[in-house]
């Protein structure tokens, strides 16, 4: 009999992979139907080309045991595509999202609302007779908390990027380690 989360099973957590992949057409669609092929979930991806214009970096949050996470970053090395696969958990590593949030901006609440924005350091991109369009960017439980502090104002729309994350100080993803 095993039990969840009781000592019986290893419980899932979430990993930040750090992907390099040669910068050609199809390669994010063969790493998707790598992880859903699979049963794997991606919780966010990112993507975008490097200093390099041949070379983009991906950070993709998925969770799992380590077993699951060890299955994960052996198979995106396989692609023919991936240069470098590396899970950032295990190290000090800085982390941002950028989110979006619409909110409903009545007269008794735009005071309210620039404090907020103000105390997130954000900043309002859109104004309209209605509504504010707030803009932060921050690790995830600054956008979590951002999001619960609006809520009760009446948020209309929220687009958040997902994590884009790195290692701190000298290390580097790369092709060839410096």
């Amino acid at each position: 009999m095993s039990r969840r989360n009781g000592g019986g099973t290893p419980q899932e957590t979430k990993h930040t992979i750090a992907v390099l992949v040669e910068n050609k057409f199809g390669v994010l669609a063969r790493i998707a139907s790598l992880f859903s092929g699979r049963g794997y979930n991606i919780h966010s991806l990112t993507v975008g080309e490097t200093h390099d214009p041949t070379v983009s970096r991906m950070t993709i949050v998925s969770s799992g045991d380590d077993k699951i996470i060890e299955q994960i970053l052996k198979q995106l090395a396989r692609l023919v595509e991936v240069i470098k696969v590396e899970d950032l958990t295990q190290e000090n590593f800085v982390d941002r999202e950028m989110v979006l949030v619409k909110v409903n901006a009545l007269t008794e609440m735009r005071a309210e609302i620039l404090r907020i924005t103000d105390i997130f350091r954000g900043n309002i991109v859109d104004v309209s007779q209605s509504t504010y369009t707030i803009e932060v960017t921050g690790d995830a439980g600054k956008v979590e908390a951002l999001i619960s502090l609006l809520r009760p104002i009446g948020i209309c729309e929220i687009a958040r990027t997902g994590k884009v994350a790195m290692s701190r100080g000298l290390h580097m993803l790369q092709e060839v380690d410096v």
